[in-house]
């Protein structure tokens, strides 16, 4: 994951890159920082996938929108993190399509948002497990719709329809897809958030029709989760 940080004050560029540095070691995350004290510099070099953005730079009187607008209008892809001391201001972020705005008395708030960026980039990962004949299949996790008990093995069930048997726990499979918007619906059922189509008091429909209970004690997270996932994929 390469991430940047545009800030031009050292004591929050510090701390900001402290709280990323830990996270991403924490989860076994491989990843790279560049710091910049500038838009401008940041500019000539916007190899990144998740820009923290001051709003306020003091060099020039920078404006983080204008740097952001300029990211955008160039074809960049790159999610961006708003920092402000002024949450006022984030109401403007919608003309940059903002990924998240971060108070800085909150920076606590970054671990959060790194959990939602690696939720929204599934499409990059990819996961093995070895079938019944003890082959290693590679499963892309964004094509992959669910995964339920099977006997004593686990279904993959793909987008296409497709489907894979494999050795594996289903809570052991809930806990290593969970960080990709992955959730253990019931007993038996691993959903793709992204793919869930509608949601009522008692099951979910998923894209391709397919209804799912959702199992009672885990109605109320669920829930929760479903739609913070479904705010924060919208942004």
């Amino acid at each position: 994951m390469k991430i940047c940080i545009v800030e031009d004050e050292a004591v929050w560029r510090d701390k900001i890159q402290a709280i990323i540095e830990k996270y991403c070691r924490d989860k076994n995350i491989s990843f790279k920082i560049n710091l910049y004290s500038n838009g401008e510099d940041f500019l000539n070099n916007t190899d990144a996938d998740l820009l923290f953005l001051d709003i306020e730079l003091s060099k020039d009187k920078e404006d983080g929108f204008e740097i952001a607008e300029k990211l955008m209008n160039s074809g960049n892809q790159c999610k961006i993190c708003f920092l402000t001391s002024h949450t006022e201001l984030a109401r403007l972020g919608y003309r940059v399509n903002a990924f998240r705005y971060i108070d800085k008395k909150h920076l606590e708030e970054i671990e959060e948002a790194l959990d939602f960026f690696l939720k929204t980039k599934i499409q990059d990962r990819v996961i093995y497990c070895n079938n019944t004949a003890g082959i290693q299949i590679k499963i892309n996790l964004n094509k992959l719709l669910l995964v339920e008990t099977y006997s004593r093995k686990l279904r993959y069930l793909m987008l296409d329809g497709s489907e894979y048997f494999c050795d594996g726990n289903i809570s052991e499979a809930a806990q290593n897809l969970s960080p990709f918007g992955f959730f253990r619906i019931q007993r038996s059922y691993i959903v793709n958030l992204k793919y869930i189509e509608n949601v009522n008091s008692r099951e979910i429909i998923l894209c391709n029709g397919l209804k799912v209970a959702i199992g009672r004690i885990h109605n109320k997270e669920f829930k929760k989760e479903f739609f913070q996932w479904r705010i924060w994929l919208d942004l």
